[in-house]
């Protein structure tokens, strides 16, 4: 294998803290990733804010108003907070810096096996950084790591009739989202990271955190499960 792979990762913030700060699943994540190293690939990991980020956007709003700006920069320190807690996870093969502008990239050794990277800027959320960093290293690949299945149709939580989609096209994905961010969107890719990965032609695999085996058959180019956008 080409040790140069480089495999480009947003891990969802629902993951890292999905109420308390899931140790389980961090285990499990760390495995994952250094048996992957260990034959050869290389990490680009961008974490998500998930509810330390809440806690903190509604504990302000309960306090005083609250622009979408001061919303995204509380988001922003909580990746920043969580991409920390990976660093140090990952201490003895890991960029001994974290990455929040996805220009620096640039500047971190290609033989790096494990780079951490977090939000940057209000306006968006971590995809649009891992598809940013992505295009910046030549990867095609982003899978973003979730606490979902699959991407469907409509929210199977409130919309029974809700189809699981396993491939779609950026075109019908976006269709599906909204076409604005906003600091509290549920979607499962941000609009704005989607715009940017239909023009750089970027592939995404949507893939549950949970399913460690589904990552391992899409990395091997096998069927898996999630959905697949490109």
């Amino acid at each position: 294998m080409d040790t140069k792979e480089t495999i480009v990762m947003s891990v969802g913030g629902s993951l890292i803290v999905p109420g308390e700060i899931d140790t389980a699943f961090l285990s499990a994540f760390k495995n994952f990733v250094d048996v992957e190293i260990a034959a050869g690939r290389r990490f680009i990991i961008i974490a998500g804010g998930g509810r330390t980020a809440r806690n903190y956007q509604e504990a302000a709003a309960a306090v005083t108003d609250l622009t979408t700006d001061d919303l995204d920069w509380m988001g922003i320190h909580a990746t920043r907070l969580n991409g920390h807690l990976l660093r140090t996870i990952f201490r003895d093969s890991a960029h001994k810096v974290m990455i929040t502008n996805p220009d620096d990239i640039l500047d971190v050794p290609s033989n790096e096996q494990v780079v951490i990277a977090s939000g940057y800027r209000p306006g968006s959320s971590t995809d649009l950084r891992a598809i940013q960093i992505a295009e910046r290293v030549g990867a095609k690949k982003v899978i973003n790591l979730s606490n979902i299945d699959y991407v469907y149709t409509a929210d199977p939580r409130t919309n029974p009739a809700a189809q699981k989609i396993e491939d779609i096209s950026w075109a019908d994905f976006r269709a599906l989202i909204p076409s604005e961010w906003d600091p509290g969107l549920s979607s499962p890719f941000d609009p704005v990271a989607a715009k940017e990965a239909e023009a750089k032609g970027i592939e995404v695999a949507i893939i549950n955190g949970k399913h460690p085996e589904a990552l391992t058959n899409y990395l091997q180019g096998k069927d898996f499960i999630g959905t697949k956008i490109s």
